[in-house]
């Protein structure tokens, strides 16, 4: 298949996507946290160009309900799904993904804590939150699949992740960090496989980035456009190479 970068709904293009195209995806949805609310000391709130990130809470979870059920769909048997959210606090009470997850069809293989090093804001409310999660789902071949086993260079970094958010795209206001789908896809796929890596929330383009990297192809979702702009002139700047890691963090 052809790489590229769609415009429009996230939703409404997955929906068209052929059943059982895709291999992974690696992707972070808006995380509904009520925009200007949750600005905090050291960094400043986060503001798309061309969507709310203020849902009414029960609707935004139908929304990545509805979307991970066509993720699911277009997903090859045997395929993931990276799926990279908060736990989030509204009026005193933590909202964990997993509330929506559960909903949905995917196998919910494992629960990767992602230690950011740097908390949001330090006030005294509760314990400084510096983790997001990265939720590993599978869509199994059968009853009895249990998912591949990893390599255990790989299985050995843990299920807690530790690396700064990326600072390096100033255009977009909550880039993707590259390290995160570098870990996933090097974890998964050997070198010379060719997959095809999905990000309905694309971004800047450091999942699409990072697959081109790594020798697959990719699809990539954005509703803003210049965000999209971003994310082609990034990827139009790489080339795979044989040294992944030092290209992509030179980057």
């Amino acid at each position: 298949m052809t790489s590229k970068l769609i415009c429009g709904s996230c939703l409404s293009i997955t929906q068209d996507l052929e059943s059982e195209s895709v291999d992974c995806t690696i992707t972070s949805p808006p995380y509904n946290k009520q925009e200007n609310k949750n600005s905090g000391r050291i960094t400043k709130a986060v503001i798309y160009d061309s969507v709310s990130d203020s849902l009414p809470e029960n609707q935004y979870q139908e929304q990545q309900v509805n979307l991970l059920k066509e993720i699911f769909r277009i997903t090859k048997p045997g395929g993931h799904c990276f799926y990279n959210h908060k736990v989030r606090y509204n009026d005193g009470k933590a909202i964990f993904p997993v509330e929506w997850l559960s909903k949905t069809p995917w196998t919910i293989r494992q629960e990767i804590v992602w230690d950011r090093i740097i908390a949001s804001n330090i006030r005294g409310w509760r314990f400084w939150c510096v983790d997001e999660r990265i939720y590993w789902l599978y869509k199994p071949i059968d009853e009895k699949d249990r998912g591949i086993e990893i390599g255990s260079q790989w299985a050995k970094m843990t299920s807690i992740w530790r690396f700064r958010p990326e600072d390096k795209v100033k255009e977009h206001p909550a880039p993707f960090p590259k390290e995160l789908p570098i870990r996933i896809l090097q974890s998964l796929y050997e070198d010379g496989e060719n997959k095809v890596i999905f990000d309905p929330y694309v971004g800047s383009g450091t999942t699409a980035l990072v697959a081109k990297k790594l020798g697959h192809n990719y699809i990539g979702i954005d509703i803003s456009e210049e965000y999209l702009k971003i994310a082609q002139k990034r990827i139009d700047g790489t080339e795979r190479s044989n040294n992944v890691l030092e290209s992509l963090f030179g980057e």
